[in-house]
């Protein structure tokens, strides 16, 4: 009988975690949409064309398929941790990080390419890290695995604070 309860359990918790998952990550590449949008013709464009560009500057292409990945791993990380925190009533501060993150990550490209404003860009951008970084730190212990999936992110915005680092430093 201890059989049959166990498996409803596992059947509920995996059932939660991929709801979890369907719901993070619908939110996340809607917040990937809203970014795109809001970018305009972004790399196309006269002005970012004329920036000077950090070497090390990936191929555009490259955005897309990095954020793809950032995105899935993250989905991953927050749904894996939400659900380990949500029986425990600690919900609300794993949402809260969640979506300042959510609100920062969409917020960087209107600054960016909209307004072109690379110097609050650059300061918006190592606020959303630190902020992602925080969310490592509060779930790196409860996500299980699925910690992993947040590594991505952290590396991704170390690339992207540099890149945009030095657009403002060598456009000034």
């Amino acid at each position: 009988m201890a059989g049959i309860h166990q498996k409803a359990i596992l059947s509920a918790m995996n059932r939660a975690f991929f709801l979890s998952c369907l719901a993070f990550g619908t939110l996340n590449f809607l917040g990937l949409a809203i970014g795109g949008m809001a970018t305009g013709p972004g790399v196309a464009s006269d002005w970012y064309a004329s920036l000077e560009k950090a070497p090390w500057t990936p191929p555009g292409w490259v955005f897309g398929a990095a954020w793809t990945l950032v995105m899935l791993g993250f989905t991953v990380f927050i749904a894996r941790w939400w659900a380990e925190v949500k029986p425990q009533g600690k919900s609300a501060s794993v949402m809260r990080l969640f979506a300042l993150a959510w609100v920062l990550n969409v917020a960087w490209n209107p600054l960016f390419f909209g307004a072109h404003e690379a110097g609050w860009a650059l300061l918006e951008i190592l606020t959303l890290f630190a902020v992602i970084l925080a969310l490592a730190r509060q779930g790196w212990s409860q996500a299980g695995v699925a910690r992993w999936g947040i590594l991505p992110y952290l590396i991704w915005l170390c690339v992207a604070t540099s890149l945009n680092g030095f657009v403002v430093w060598a456009n000034p």
